[in-house]
This record gives C-alpha cells, structure tokens and sequence, in this order.
C-alpha cells in the first residue's frame, strides 16, 4: 500500500510530507521509505495558527475558519505530493494541534500514578479531512490521538510501537525534540514514553520575540551567551519535570509568557540578549538528560531526530550529559522526516484494523492507555482502503526507496 502522510509540528515550522510503501506478513511489517518534503505554511495562516495558540484567547468563528483553511493548506500539498510522486492508496492527517488538554495532580501524592503524571482529557487538532479527501480523491485517516485518550492513555507522544520495532534490541532512548521534546525507552524492560518538556518552543518564541527571526541558526545566538544559573534553576523548578512516565505537555503549559511569569514568580530577573538563549538552550538539555537519566539509566544510545538536530549548541549539551548521541540519519530514517513515516506507519496499522501503540507497563499501554486501540478515523467511512489485518505486529523493517 502507497501511503502519503501529512504533519505539521508543536513549532507550526512547515508542513512534513512523507510517502512510504508498506506490507506485512505474519507480524512483520515493511516500510519502504519512498520520498520526504517540508512544504512552507501559507504565511498569514501560519500567523493565524500562531495567534490563536495558548495563552491566546480566540473565538469559535476562528476556530471553524482555521479548521477549513488548514484542511485546504493540508489539501494543496496532499495533491501536489501525488502529482510529483505519483498515485496512493491511502493518506494520514495529523493535523494541526492547537490544544491538548492535561489535567495535572500533585507529583508525589493522590490518586495513583496516572494521576501523578496527569491525565490527557482531550486533544484537538484542526485540519478537515473532508477537504483533503475531496481535493485528492483517496481515503484518508485522520484523529489519530483521541482514540487512545479515550482509553486513558496521554494520546502522545504516539511514536512508541515504532521506536520499539525499530531500535529494541539494546537499550536506547529515541528521543525527538520538536517544539516539544520527547523520549521512548525501549531494549530494558517495558516501553516507557513521555513529553520531557519544551523542546525549541520556549527558545524559538524568545527568538522570535527579540530578533524576528523563527528560531536560532545552528544554535548560533545560544553559544554566544552564558547560561544564567538563578534563573536556570528556576525554571527547573517546574514540577512537571519530576511527573513519572508516561506524561504529556504541550503549549498549554510552555506558551509565549512561561519564561516571563515563572522567572516573575521566583523573583529572578529574565536574562538579556544572548544569556537568554544559552540559558533556554540549557533547560532543554537539562530536562531531556534528567528524564533519560531517571526512566533510562541503562540507555546505551540516545537517537535524536526532529528539528533540534539543527541546532549545534543543543546537540553539544547533549552529547556531554548522554552516551552514544547519534542522529536518527545514521540508522536510516532521516532525522526532520521521522515524524511523518511515523504517521504512515500508524496510518497503514490503522486502515488494517490494528493498534498503533506499543505494550507498556503491566497491562497498559505505552502511552498508560488501559488496553490497545486502533488509531483513528476514516474519511470516507468506506469503503476500507485494505482488508484487516490479523497478526500483531512484532517486526518493523525500514527500506530507502
């Protein structure tokens, strides 16, 4: 089967576009990883996505218009996809996520560990799939995150059956760092995920803020300045960071106005200039480190991929904090492209009628989903793209196209 994904990030950098032939037979799944691309954002609409992001307020009008337009947006690149690598079967919609709700507890007391760790309520991410299936004529699978929050799992990170197929046969951390960073432990027991905290998305927002530009080139501006320590250790004090696996955040929590109210609330000035991006640069590593450190302490290797393998400075901090950092290019899977064969993998699992997150502690899942759970809707409901699978999957083989 042809599959033709479509993602677009925490950062609201650009639109991944991943095509992938894949099969299975007697549990063994082979994805052969035909062609990838970044496609850019309409620019105001990418403005639009940006200012009606937490804290922002906005109203169900906008909401309405946004789910349309970022459906179309979605839609045009879909298209274009196909006209330059050729016919599909199927296409997968992540979307555009612009709320995930968590309820957090107490980190060290009442109501058991998921409630420790915080319970996902509700996800939303926009982007009709009725548009993309009108403008390119194929099914499409779409929503993939509600299903297992509805089974009481955090609903992300959803990488967890792919990072076990793909890299359990030693102890490793894949680790991606989008606008959100997040990790998979696999090879040492039980598959662990979790949201480590904010990835690029409280540097880029600083960035953005003082010199216009989207992020910061190769971490450039963040080798320029000094880690400041009181508010370092400030912002570490957030106490998401001690919540066990599996957990999940998104902006909700680290928006434009974090770094500013909680450095406010612990009487720490905001660093200036550079010394502000060094020192946002830092808390990122520190978090990750800390995370693989306590859930991961026998990790062998730490595979990175997504848009933090471009910053310098980042990958630096991390290699002298973690064993064995390499970038997810060097196993085969492109490091800015992983996300999206992800949603052709969980789109393909989908359509054959089979779970998309891997077996976790005790009966739950991964994700703490209480069982496993097929991933997803379908536009049109029928017909089906492909019969029903019947083996569970247990082998995942990647193949360059």
């Amino acid at each position: 089967m042809r599959v033709l994904a479509l993602s677009s990030g925490t950062s609201v950098d650009a639109i991944d576009v991943a095509l992938a032939e894949l099969d299975d037979a007697d549990g063994v799944v082979r994805m052969r990883m035909v062609a990838h691309t970044e496609r850019s954002w309409p620019t105001q609409l990418r403005r639009r996505i940006l200012a009606a992001l937490p804290p922002a307020a906005t109203d169900l009008g906008e909401v309405c218009r946004l789910d349309t337009e970022i459906g179309q947006a979605f839609a045009d690149v879909g298209a274009r996809a196909i006209e330059e690598w050729g016919a599909v079967d199927l296409l997968v919609s992540h979307g555009q996520t612009v709320h995930h709700w968590v309820e957090h507890g107490p980190p060290d007391g009442g109501g058991g560990a998921g409630d420790r760790a915080g319970s996902a309520r509700g996800t939303l991410q926009l982007g009709s799939a009725a548009w993309i299936a009108a403008r390119t004529g194929r099914p499409v699978i779409h929503d993939l995150r509600t299903a297992d929050i509805a089974a009481g799992g955090q609903g992300a990170p959803l990488v967890s059956l792919l990072d076990a197929l793909w890299l359990g046969d030693r102890p490793t951390a894949a680790l991606n760092i989008g606008g959100i960073a997040n990790i998979t432990l696999v090879g040492d027991g039980p598959v662990r995920t979790g949201d480590t905290g904010p990835g690029n998305c409280l540097l880029d927002e600083a960035v953005a803020a003082r010199t216009g530009h989207n992020f910061d080139p190769d971490g450039a501006l963040a080798a320029a300045g000094r880690v400041d320590p009181p508010a370092l250790a400030a912002l570490l004090a957030d106490p998401y960071y001690a919540r066990p696996l599996p957990k999940s955040t998104g902006r909700e929590t680290f928006d434009g106005g974090y770094v500013t109210a909680a450095l406010g609330a612990a009487g720490v000035p905001v660093p200036s200039g550079n010394d502000l991006f060094a020192t946002l640069t830092e808390l990122t590593v520190r978090t990750i480190a800390e995370a693989i450190g306590r859930d991961g302490a026998r990790t062998e290797r730490v595979v990175v991929s997504g848009g933090g393998v471009r910053n310098a400075t980042l990958m630096a901090g991390l290699r002298s904090r973690l064993p064995g950092v390499i970038t997810s290019d060097s196993l085969g899977l492109a490091a800015e492209a992983k996300e999206a064969y992800l949603f052709a993998l969980l789109g393909y699992l989908s359509a054959r009628g089979l779970p998309g997150t891997a077996p976790g502690v005790g009966r739950r899942r991964a994700t703490g989903a209480r069982s496993a759970v097929v991933l997803g809707s379908l536009t049109p409901p029928a017909p089906a793209p492909c019969p029903p699978g019947r083996d569970p999957v247990h082998t995942l083989v990647l193949e360059e196209g």
